[in-house]
């Protein structure tokens, strides 16, 4: 059995949430656990001090597939990161590219997928990227959709929010949690989370963990110390509203129309439309 639990999700849907959620309930601290260290004890899978020690030239210069070829040997360097499980953030869809997977399966012990509606994705990813909020339904729509490779992290591959949604959900033995109910219900869709790895249900615990992640709080630290994993380009805050739905007064018919064409089934499944 693998040692790596993958929080996957598409961009700007709750990943770093459910980070500091696990942080503040593993770590047990007496104040909220810093957003700024959420790499003690979850790694981000992209980032490129992890692969800089297997490549010949700088990173940067990697092709993608020159990427993928280094994937299967970081994804082993992960495993030594903790005794026990350890917990990977990635914003790659669950496929494989020159014949390697983004998410090698032989070091995978589970993972937790949080999707969130994509009328709401396009809204907070547009204003975290400087992007028009057409720019980024496009975006959103393409079956071949990545994040360029750079100094500080390597070439992501997104695809189109379906296909990135749909490779995560296949697997039934993943947990898939959707973000409107972490909002909604905290304390049903956190402890599933527990559950799902394994650990005794403790209603105090939990709670806590849950109170020291709220959305205020992340938004609060980000105000007063900034938040240093910001994405290369990226303009607006982090942590901007974390509410469900505010596509409803935000976003035009034609953009409204424009999603939900190229996303409608997977949107169905999920209980958007």
């Amino acid at each position: 059995m693998g040692k790596l639990v993958w929080l996957a999700s598409y961009p700007k849907s709750g990943n770093t949430w459910l980070r500091a959620f696990l942080h503040n309930y593993i770590a047990q601290p007496e104040a909220p656990y810093s957003i700024n260290k959420l790499a003690d004890l979850s790694a981000v899978e992209c980032a490129a001090a992890f692969f800089r020690p297997h490549a010949s030239k700088p990173l940067a210069e990697l092709s993608p597939a020159e990427v993928q070829a280094l994937r299967p040997a970081v994804h082993r360097d992960l495993t030594k990161l903790h005794s026990d499980l350890v917990f990977v953030k990635t914003h790659n869809a669950n496929l494989a590219l020159h014949g390697t997977a983004f998410c090698t399966p032989s070091v995978t012990a589970g993972a937790i997928v949080v999707v969130r509606d994509p009328r709401d994705v396009a809204l907070s990813y547009a204003a975290y990227t400087g992007l028009s909020v057409e720019e980024t339904v496009a975006f959103m729509g393409q079956t071949g959709a990545a994040n360029r490779g750079t100094a500080i992290q390597v070439f992501e591959l997104l695809g189109s929010w379906s296909t990135h949604v749909a490779s995560w959900t296949q697997e039934r033995t993943f947990l898939t949690l959707r973000y409107e109910d972490m909002v909604a219900e905290p304390r049903a869709a956190f402890a599933r989370v527990v559950k799902y790895l394994g650990d005794d249900d403790n209603p105090g615990r939990l709670a806590k963990a849950i109170a020291f992640s709220r959305f205020d709080v992340l938004a609060a630290q980000e105000r007063r110390d900034g938040y240093a994993a910001h994405a290369p380009g990226a303009r607006g805050r982090f942590f901007r509203e974390g509410r469900a739905a505010l596509w409803k007064s935000a976003l035009g018919a034609a953009q409204i129309k424009k999603i939900e064409t190229d996303h409608g089934e997977m949107m169905r499944r999920f209980s958007y439309l």
